[in-house]
């Protein structure tokens, strides 16, 4: 899978909200280039919550364990702590097209697929549309409470 198959998995998903920060847009450097994906069904990059899934590409400060750069990216994913133990498939997270905990994440629940191919694409696509699933429940969780 390059990253615009990604990218387009997500698109077609009920509230998914697609942000690609660039030079000019006011985001910071370090984030042009990257792919943030959130539940936002107004189009609004909600305030108080981080992204359920993230395409990563390049290495960032504290994060350098799957070893990113030109022809190399990751896709990270927010699955909970039980479904990355179920989905998990290496524990090197610089693997090529494997299902890796997140290096700074992990214990988080969240797992990531660098270049992911032939082996992970069908798995990913599966994890893309829960962990989108799970943002949308939040949210009406969150908005039900302030209700």
């Amino acid at each position: 899978m390059e990253i615009e198959q990604v990218i387009e998995t997500v698109r077609g998903l009920d509230g998914a909200l697609v942000v690609q920060p660039a030079e000019g847009d006011g985001s910071p450097t370090l984030a042009w280039g990257d792919t943030f994906l959130y539940h936002a069904p107004d189009g609004v990059v909600p305030e108080r919550t981080q992204p359920w899934a993230t395409i990563t590409t390049k290495d960032y400060p504290g994060d350098e364990a799957s070893r990113l750069g030109p022809g190399r990216f990751r896709v990270n994913v927010h699955v909970g702590r039980d479904r990355a133990a179920e989905v998990v498939s290496t524990e090197d997270p610089a693997e090529v097209d494997a299902i890796a905990t997140h290096p700074p994440y992990g214990a988080l629940g969240w797992v990531s697929v660098v270049n992911p191919g032939e082996r992970t694409a069908a798995t990913l696509r599966r994890l893309l549309h829960e962990a989108h699933e799970a943002a949308r429940a939040r949210a009406a969780r969150r908005e039900r409470a302030r209700s």
